[in-house]
């Protein structure tokens, strides 16, 4: 079964119904099948609470999350040992600490990473990436 970790460009996008988001959309569907796999880091999850409450407030930012908490993704805690290696990961890649969270866990899970940020080339070649509008 493959796996997918969203990062926050990815949830935003299908939230907002932004470029991607139709392909974030194929992937809940297969996850809802039971054909693949969607990881979100916790963090990413509040980073993108923090976006919708910027924009919108506390009030739309509680009912989106909760919304998001019903779609089949896995939300994944920010343990001592993930958030040592997401340091590792910016350390080694020049992330943002934010962002090597994300690519932390897609290399834990053996997954695909899904985003818009261009941050991600940093990877490099070999790195699976699902990119959801050229950048």
């Amino acid at each position: 079964m493959r796996s997918y970790v969203l990062d926050a460009s990815a949830l935003i996008s299908f939230l907002e119904d932004k470029a991607g988001a139709q392909k974030v959309e194929e992937l809940l569907e297969q996850a809802r099948r039971g054909n693949a796999r969607v990881l979100l880091s916790s963090v990413n999850c509040g980073e993108v609470y923090l976006k919708i409450l910027r924009d919108h407030g506390q009030e739309h930012a509680i009912r989106t999350i909760s919304a998001v908490s019903r779609l089949p993704i896995e939300i994944q805690d920010a343990t001592t040992s993930r958030s040592f290696h997401a340091a590792e990961v910016k350390n080694k890649y020049k992330l943002y600490y934010i962002d090597a969270f994300a690519a932390a866990l897609a290399f834990e899970h053996k997954a695909t990473l899904v985003t818009s940020d261009s941050d991600f080339k940093k990877l490099g070649h070999n790195f699976p990436v699902l990119w959801l509008r050229t950048n």
